[in-house]
């Protein structure tokens, strides 16, 4: 966990003192959530869809952006965890692909409320 929210609760997959590390600057990385914000919100229920119409193979390169870009931004947790569900989609099956995604995917809205809750905030409060 890393930076509180506006209520004073602690982050539970948004790291912003990491990102801040490998980003180095607070507008820059709030030029940059967006990005990531957009990306959850398109390819996350992409990536449901395909897994219900058991199409891992349509579903792997999906994965693959999110796994690229989530280490800048989130706990190292669910970075592991979406690593798995990512390697996992090389060569597992729909079935296996698709439980392992549905356990994944409430983590990863939360990690777009946490994202939306963040860039909600003053620049002065972040």
């Amino acid at each position: 966990m890393s930076t509180t929210s506006p209520e004073g609760q602690a982050w539970v997959y948004l790291d912003i003192v990491r990102a801040l590390e490998q980003i180095g600057d607070l507008q820059a990385l709030r030029g940059m959530l967006p990005m990531l914000q957009e990306l959850l919100e398109r390819d996350v229920p992409s990536i449901t869809r395909l897994l219900a119409n058991q199409d891992v193979r349509a579903a792997n390169p999906l994965l693959h952006s999110l796994k690229g870009c989530m280490p800048i931004f989130c706990a190292p947790a669910l970075c592991e965890h979406l690593a798995q569900v990512e390697l996992m989609s090389k060569s597992g099956g729909s079935v296996e692909v698709g439980e392992a995604f549905a356990a994944l995917s409430p983590k990863l809205q939360h990690l777009q409320q946490e994202v939306a809750q963040y860039l909600a905030q003053p620049l002065e409060a972040a």
